[in-house]
């Protein structure tokens, strides 16, 4: 290599990058474009989606702050319901993108602040220069999935949804025999269990109510059905010996109290993920504890549920199965020393503290293979 080639790499490498940020709106996206502190941001608001007006609104900013046509650009968005495609739109582009977790930006504490897209943008172009500076605590990135792990989510969070919604359907049929003083210990509205109800008088339901709980009765078949599928292709999954987190999954199932759906979440939301440490685990799963300690003010906040939702329910019932069907593990044994004689409410704080160290167990055996201490597999078949 050259001196003047040499020269040439560093100068492009340590020029001043261009600042961009997002404010994403449903049919509205503003842009906010900047070279560093103290410099009047550019604003301009395109319509969603329009990359062709995206592209055109960079070249502008890069020539209205003298800038080369080759000039890095380095950008942010808050995440939310555009979830990552913008983010991999923007690498193709060479665009150097940071997605941010909202709920890592600080906020004026005042009781009616101003809040508008104009304002939220150039706070988030004045974290992101921050960010450049060295300043790693300006906001907290979000580590992006691949398209091929975004997807394979969409099959147990399909399935969660259609259980939520089968629970919300049976929960208004039985509402509505209620009325009617109609109680049911198991649900079976067929044409001729309907003809069989009788209500308080003796008589049987009139027809506009019959046909409201056929309509909400085909509805829970549905379900059932569709959930049914569901289960369906993740067995066939399951069959595929070439998928590493398939692997993982089979490898939570040998131990007790874990089950397929459950291990399958767990791989899926969490452990798909190369944390470095057990605290990032706990944080991530929204387990973590929020101390306030401030003056002769001491008191827990509880957990901070700033991680993934869609596991934290299932952390718990993993944690309750855990203490039932292994009762000589080493974690369950904590919990009945510390809480066993305590009430219920005590018990739910201690099974929360369970969930997460049970988490942070069943990534180390991930990891290394270590079974929890005093935990037992399943018999082999």
């Amino acid at each position: 290599m050259t001196k003047k080639t040499a020269r040439k790499n560093e100068y492009s490498e340590n020029q001043q990058p261009l600042f961009m940020a997002f404010e994403l709106g449903a049919s509205k996206w503003v842009l906010g474009f900047s070279i560093g502190l103290g410099q009047k941001p550019r604003k301009r608001t395109i319509n969603a989606a329009d990359l062709n007006t995206l592209q055109q609104e960079i070249k502008a900013a890069k020539e209205r702050f003298g800038l080369p046509e080759d000039a890095t650009v380095k950008s942010c968005y808050e995440s939310g319901r555009d979830g990552f495609w913008i983010h991999r739109y923007l690498e193709t582009i060479r665009v150097q993108n940071y997605v941010i977790d909202s709920s890592s930006i600080e906020v004026n504490r005042k009781h009616r602040r101003a809040k508008t897209d104009s304002l939220d943008v150039e706070s988030l172009l004045k974290l992101l220069i921050h960010y450049h500076l060295g300043e790693k605590k300006a906001f907290s990135v979000v580590r992006v999935p691949t398209e091929e792990e975004e997807d394979r989510r969409h099959l147990h969070r399909g399935f969660q949804t259609l259980k939520k919604e089968k629970t919300r359907t049976t929960n208004r049929i039985r509402g509505l025999l209620a009325t009617q003083s109609v109680q049911m210990q198991r649900l079976d509205l067929s044409d001729r269990q309907l003809q069989a109800i009788r209500i308080w008088n003796g008589k049987s339901l009139k027809e506009g109510l019959k046909s409201r709980l056929r309509m909400e009765w085909q509805r829970v078949l549905q379900l059932r059905e569709q959930m049914r599928e569901l289960r369906a292709e993740r067995r066939s999954l399951l069959k595929d010996e070439t998928r590493s987190e398939i692997a993982q999954v089979k490898q939570l199932t040998t131990l007790r109290a874990i089950g397929p759906e459950s291990s399958w979440i767990v791989v899926h939301e969490v452990l798909w993920r190369d944390f470095r440490n057990p605290r990032q685990v706990g944080a991530f799963v929204g387990l973590a504890p929020s101390p306030y300690d401030s003056g002769d003010s001491k008191r827990e906040q509880g957990i901070s549920k700033a991680g993934n939702r869609h596991v934290r329910a299932i952390a718990i019932e993993l944690a309750w199965s855990w203490v039932r069907h292994q009762p000589n593990s080493k974690l369950t044994l904590w919990f009945k020393q510390r809480f066993g004689g305590a009430g219920k409410r005590a018990r739910k704080v201690g099974i929360v503290a369970v969930a997460r160290r049970l988490m942070i167990e069943l990534w180390r055996f991930l990891q290394t293979g270590a079974i929890p201490e005093g935990a037992l597999l399943k018999a082999q078949a």
